[in-house]
Order: C-alpha cells, then structure tokens, then sequence
C-alpha cells in the first residue's frame, strides 16, 4: 500500500514541476535587469545562429552536419521583440527575461513547461531525422515510454498509480499520432523523471543540447541551444527555457553579465543565475 500511494504521489508531482518556489531564487530584482550590447543582436537574423552575435574574440562551435547540436544552433525564431505567450494566448507575466522566443508552438493546454520543452526538443530533432526508436522518456514513476511502441498502435492507458500499454490505436509515425505522444510525456513526465534518465556531465564537457536541470517540485530545466569559445578557451553559451504556466520556448538574457548578454560563461561557474532560477555546476545533465 506505502508503494502505491508513493508511486501515485510521484505521478502527481509531475504536473507541477516547475512550480515556482520562494525558497529558490525566482525573480532577479529589478537593480539588475539590464540589457545587452546590441552588437551581439542581428534583429535581421531568423535562427539562433544568426540572431546573435558572439562577443569579441569568441567564434561560434560549429557542430557536425546532422547533429542534435547544429539543430537547436539553426533553430528559427520568431520576429525579433516578439513576446512570450501563455499556452492559452495571454502574455507571460514577465517580458523581460528574453531575447528572443523560438518558432515551436507551446500547444493548448498547460502542459509544456520546463522539463517537456527539452523533451520537445529532442523529441522533434529525432522525429525530424527518422530516429524513432531513440525517442524515449520516462514517467515520473519509471514507466518507460517508447515511441517505438506507439508507432505499433500500442497506447499507454494510466489508472490511479498502475501504468500499462495496451493495443488501440493506429499504427504508423503521423505527425497527429506524434503530437499524441508527446502530450501523454508531458502529462507524466517531468524533473523528476527527466533528471534521473539523464547522464550526469561536468561543466568542461558541456556541448549544445545539454540541460541544467533540478529534479523536484518544485523543479526547472533550461538547455543549452548554442555555444562560442575564443583562443584562451572560455566557453560561453545561450540558454533557452519555458517555464509556468505553459510557455513559449525562449532564449535567456543574462542579468548578471550585460557585456555578453544574452550569453553565459562557463569559466570559474560554480552557480548559473537565470532570470527565474538558480543551478549549479552540478545540475548539469545530458540526454543519454
């Protein structure tokens, strides 16, 4: 019985990973919003490549053809100055954490928060690259869910803490039946699982598409969407987030650094301040 109602419990707490937390750092005050060099800002440019500018001396990583990293590098954009909005259409609460907002929809319902915005990523890029038997996430109690499986018309049926698959749907790789797939992730997954069935890295590791992450809840995540180094070997990296209510994916200005905003360096990093949250060196994941 103390395993069921465990086990339930961790379901439940998927739904609210990113719940926001007054013990945790949510909010910079206002003394240190600040706004970046706009050298570093091509308004013109319409993927993260090409929208920013690295800082002198820094040449942007070039990842190989193919990549997850290249993916999320060219990802394209939204208008520059274009505003985050709510799964529901209503405007963020805050507008002053991006700099820019990506080209993905964020859906209708209040479910793709922090964690499921990095699922969504690289869910898309295997999707887009016919890699469908590496999509895979867990639940918050393990269940591993496969896509590989709903591929062959198996669908996941949850009751109370007991998940199970079961046959009842059409077999194939349609985008309406991947989009099905991603909502029942997002509806069990969260931090917590997210964390655990990912690879722990150092910092001196780091590359394009890994996540900081902090299982719990409440819990964030924010991943890495591009990189720049200069010759004595500082990294510097870019950062995008949702986060909720259900939200836009966006890239991240750095509050605490405006010479290189919205960029982020790796050199001495012992805590990594975003806008609405605090991680460590250690929060540091990548997808297996």
């Amino acid at each position: 019985m103390f395993m069921q109602k465990a086990i339930f419990i961790l379901l439940i707490l998927s739904f609210v990973s990113c719940k926001k937390d007054t013990g945790n750092k949510q909010h910079i005050t206002s003394s240190l919003i600040v706004t970046q060099s706009n050298s570093l800002v091509n308004p013109k440019g319409k993927t993260i490549r090409t929208r920013f500018n690295t800082p002198e001396g820094f040449i942007r990583l070039q990842p190989a053809k193919g990549s997850f990293q290249q993916y999320l590098q060219n990802f394209n954009l939204k208008p520059h100055e274009a505003k985050v909005h709510l799964y529901n259409q209503h405007l963020k609460s805050r507008q002053d954490v991006h700099d820019a907002v990506l080209d993905i929809s964020v859906g209708n319902r209040d479910l793709q928060q922090c964690a499921d915005a990095t699922i969504r990523l690289r869910a898309e890029y295997l999707y887009k690259e016919k890699l469908f038997d590496d999509i895979h996430f867990n639940f918050t109690n393990g269940f591993k869910a496969t896509y590989g499986k709903w591929r062959q018309g198996k669908r996941i049926k949850v009751t109370g803490n007991k998940v199970t698959w079961y046959d009842g749907g059409q077999k194939g790789d349609s985008r309406k039946s991947f989009q099905k797939y991603l909502t029942m992730v997002f509806s069990y997954a969260g931090t917590l699982s997210l964390e655990k069935e990912m690879q722990k890295i150092t910092l001196q590791e780091l590359q394009i598409g890994d996540v900081f992450i902090q299982g719990g809840s409440p819990g964030h995540a924010v991943i890495v969407v591009d990189m720049a180094k200069n010759k004595e070997g500082e990294v510097i990296f870019l950062l995008a987030q949702s986060y909720m209510p259900a939200q836009e994916i966006h890239v991240l200005k750095n509050f605490n650094n405006r010479q290189i905003s919205p960029w982020y360096s790796a050199k001495n990093l012992s805590v990594l301040d975003t806008p609405e949250w605090r991680f460590t060196k250690n929060n540091l994941r990548r997808f297996p």
